[in-house]
């Protein structure tokens, strides 16, 4: 077994395609599947169920998995603190964001960013804020900007609260309530609402507020993009409940304060041992916006 087999291994899961993840570590296609075979033959097991159009870990995968990415982890950090030693911060720094982050220009930090550290190169992805976490936690990704209900618990990770936003209602304007100056929560519970899935950190922040004031609601259509909020609300088939300032974006719908008013918590988390080039972005960040360093 060696380091390459583990790179090999973790691009084979998370691209789910022989091609793609050949392409993304610069290989052969034949090359990485010489060395997939290799290792479950070394390892004396299946780790990938080869499926018609895809490939997926199997559940001794998935032990591997775990291992590999801390492997390769702890490999990046070793270079990355090598480097330090002598003054340089450089490296990989694996960022991630929700798509409806508001208030952190991340685009821009990173152009500042890379100005004064120009030998980090940078890796963004953007996902709903739960698996943000989880690759936080595993080690996947350097630092996370993400999105959580009040009554969230973050574990794992170093973190901190960067905003709190207020959500609002976003209705088409012929909805019999548009003209509201403000709406109590109980005038929506009859109402058709479009949100996040259930189970998702943006789907929580409307299910407890809803909760804690006694109430139930229907969520009609659950989709996973804002865009699709925006669509459905729009054109009269459901009322939405925002941030504020992601309402103040959208066309073509009317936005009404709420009663008692539903918030959710933009948060900065980043992993317990961050690299060089993650602890100097974190402060960037915290510089930027004002805050300190949380646990």
């Amino acid at each position: 077994m060696n380091l390459k087999q583990l790179e090999f291994a973790v691009a084979l899961a998370e691209e789910g395609n022989f091609t793609r993840a050949a392409a993304r570590c610069h290989v052969v296609q034949s090359a990485l599947s010489h060395q997939i075979a290799h290792l479950e033959q070394e390892l004396g097991t299946m780790l990938f169920e080869r499926l018609p159009r895809q490939v997926r870990a199997t559940a001794a995968g998935e032990a591997l998995l775990v291992h590999a990415r801390q492997v390769l982890a702890s490999l990046r950090h070793l270079r990355a603190d090598v480097a330090a030693v002598s003054g340089d911060v450089r490296g990989l720094l694996a960022i991630g964001q929700i798509s409806s982050l508001t208030g952190v220009d991340v685009v821009a930090m990173l152009a500042a960013f890379q100005q004064q550290h120009p030998q980090v190169e940078f890796q963004l992805r953007v996902d709903k804020s739960e698996t943000l976490l989880q690759q936080v936690q595993s080690r996947a990704l350097d630092v996370a900007l993400v999105g959580l209900a009040p009554s969230a618990h973050l574990e794992g990770v170093c973190h901190q609260m960067l905003q709190e936003e207020d959500l609002v209602a976003v209705l088409a304007p012929q909805h019999r309530l548009a003209t509201r100056q403000r709406l109590p929560l109980a005038a929506l519970q009859d109402e058709a609402l479009v949100d996040f899935p259930r189970g998702t950190g943006a789907r929580r922040q409307t299910d407890d507020a809803f909760a804690a004031a006694g109430l139930p609601h229907q969520v009609r259509f659950e989709v996973n993009l804002m865009e699709l909020v925006e669509r459905f609300v729009r054109h009269g088939l459901a009322v939405g409940i925002v941030p504020v300032r992601i309402a103040d974006g959208f066309e073509g719908v009317v936005q009404v304060p709420l009663q008692p008013t539903p918030t959710r918590r933009v948060h900065l988390v980043w992993q317990r041992l961050p690299t060089p080039a993650a602890r100097a972005f974190v402060d960037a960040v915290l510089s930027r916006a004002g805050a300190g360093s949380g646990p």
